[in-house]
């Protein structure tokens, strides 16, 4: 049998193609080649590793302290970054009986849609990028902060990015956008520090408890290697996460009913039934001034008996506020969500 294809050719063949759209490619330094160029002192690494077991005893309970995870929503300024970790460790270390204070030091934003991604990606805010001087300067000014004595506390948004700066954060949190993420759960897997997984955008905990579940597995995952070349990593599985609550569309979750229902769909579901509050975010209606009430109705919570209750989260800065990006900004005030000021930030904590 005779078969032929019939194929139609365009009644212009000298038209030319329609170009693709191009994309382009800047060589960055490997994970092993920026921790060499900016390393950690054995003392630092001694103490993240102190910081670390001490946040694992709070979330086990044998530590009957808060943790409480407060800084700036996203880091912009890192002037500003540092006199508020200076002034935050002097409040750390006055409190400590009470209080394990972590700071926030978060060099990468989600977006929902489009806009400023964070220190890491654009430090220099123009909206082309430069991942070379963020790695840089991300990396330094959390050695600058380590230095102080502060446990840090990032969100782990790019995978990539925790092979270049993970070693020098003590508690990891995986994002309401980011925790149904496969990505994210094997990542967590092979995270040497505790993490908390928030509840989805809707409010919803049965994300988290799946994350939960999955990080405490081991898991074979694509991934770069130390010296940026394409490997295939195992992960051995982490146990020490715990949920995040953070409310959703709308609705809050922080009340006793709310919290109470979470800890025992935790206890169910055979996975901690630890808990932190973020005070912000859907809880505090993107007000942030309502962090104040709602982390003193959570403390009335832990002081009425409910110890699963481990943790608070507060967006805090110098400035109370937010304001947007322009050529003549505010120092010590947000970019993104809004904070608390300083002054709040103290007077809450000294209050609780």
């Amino acid at each position: 049998m005779n078969m032929s294809l019939n194929i139609e050719t365009p009644n212009d063949v000298s038209e030319p193609l329609k170009a693709e759209p191009a994309t382009r490619e800047i060589p960055l330094p490997t994970p092993a080649e920026l921790r060499a160029s900016l390393p950690v002192s054995a003392q630092v690494q001694a103490q993240i590793h102190r910081h670390r077991e001490a946040i694992r005893r709070v979330l086990s309970g044998k530590d009957s302290r808060m943790l409480v995870v407060v800084g700036p929503c996203s880091i912009h300024d890192e002037v500003a970054a540092l006199e508020y970790g200076e002034k935050l460790k002097t409040l750390a270390d006055e409190v400590s009986d009470r209080f394990l204070i972590i700071m926030r030091a978060y060099l990468e934003k989600p977006r929902t849609t489009v806009g400023w991604k964070g220190l890491l990606y654009d430090p220099e805010r123009t909206g082309t990028g430069d991942l070379n001087e963020g790695l840089l300067r991300s990396r330094r000014l959390l050695l600058n902060l380590s230095d102080m004595g502060l446990p840090l506390a990032t969100e782990a948004l790019s995978p990539f990015a925790m092979d270049y700066l993970g070693d020098l954060v003590s508690w990891t949190a995986i994002g309401a956008r980011t925790t149904e993420s496969q990505v994210h759960r094997e990542l967590v897997s092979g995270l040497l520090m505790p993490t908390g997984f928030k509840n989805g955008t809707d409010g919803s905990i049965g994300v988290a408890i799946n994350a939960m579940k999955s990080a405490a597995h081991p898991h074979h995952r694509f991934g770069v290697g130390s010296n940026g070349a394409p490997a295939m990593i195992t992960t051995e599985g982490n146990s020490d996460t715990h949920l995040v609550l953070r409310g959703g569309r709308g609705i809050t979750n922080y009340d006793n009913e709310s919290v109470r229902e979470a800890m025992d769909a935790l206890s169910s579901a055979g996975v901690s039934a630890s808990v932190m509050i973020d005070c912000s975010h859907d809880n505090a209606q993107k007000r942030a001034e309502r962090q104040i009430d709602i982390a003193r109705e959570v403390m009335a919570q832990k002081r009425a008996g409910n110890s699963q209750i481990v943790g608070l989260m507060l967006e805090s800065f110098l400035e109370e506020g937010r304001q947007n990006d322009s050529d003549d900004l505010l120092y010590g005030c947000s970019l993104t969500d809004p904070c608390i000021s300083w002054e709040q930030t103290e007077e809450l904590l000294r209050s609780l």
